[in-house]
């Protein structure tokens, strides 16, 4: 298995570059809470160790990885709210995320290693757009996981208070349960009305 590395940072550096941050968002895809961001700067005299895409990693695997993270590495973590995505899109809003994480870095980073194809308009720091990056930098992948697990944490605060739609495992992701309870239950103010389950329910004749 591919394991991700800090040859993007080193290479970075050898430019002059210092305080390289990776950025990677989660929560593209449910019906329901925000999307959230999370920018990581690492030591690189100090890095975790098992850093990879957090979807490759089992739960207590993220979890021991995630504390050597914030233990070693600086960390901001950062969302766009259901209206926020509501309103300007759901990449829109998840690179807003991205741009908040970012601003609470301090110092600010001098260098970004953004994951996807796109960088957010509102940053304007020398960037770098890594397409699978979490699989590719260290930073990025330091990024996934604990943009994962705060919003995982989250959402299962959520369904405390919303019982019956899973999102304690489901995390708001289209499951089946989750589909169900939409028609059985409705729709709550943290589901996005602009995703089309959502909205069909909403809106339908």
């Amino acid at each position: 298995m591919e394991q991700p590395d800090y040859s993007l940072e080193s290479a970075a550096r050898q430019r002059g570059f210092m305080r390289i941050a990776g950025v990677d968002e989660v929560g593209r895809g449910p019906l329901a809470g925000p999307v959230t961001a999370a920018a990581v700067i690492l030591d690189p005299a100090n890095i975790p160790n098992g850093l990879n895409d957090s979807k490759k990693l089992s739960a207590k695997k993220r979890q021991a990885v995630e504390q050597q993270i914030f233990d070693r590495a600086e960390v901001a973590i950062a969302h766009a709210s259901v209206e926020e995505i509501d309103e300007i899109n759901i990449l829109r809003a998840s690179h807003l995320a991205m741009e908040r994480a970012v601003a609470m870095l301090d110092p600010a980073p001098d260098y970004l290693l953004i994951d996807g194809n796109l960088i957010p308009r509102g940053l304007q720091l020398p960037s770098e757009a890594v397409i699978k990056g979490d699989g590719k930098s260290v930073s990025i992948a330091a990024a996934s996981i604990v943009a994962k697990l705060c919003r995982d944490r989250l959402m299962v605060d959520l369904a405390q208070q919303f019982p019956g739609y899973g999102w304690e495992s489901n995390a708001g992701y289209p499951s089946k349960q989750h589909k169900d309870a939409l028609q059985v239950l409705g729709v709550t103010q943290h589901h996005r009305r602009s995703f089309k389950p959502v909205h069909q329910m909403l809106y339908q004749d």
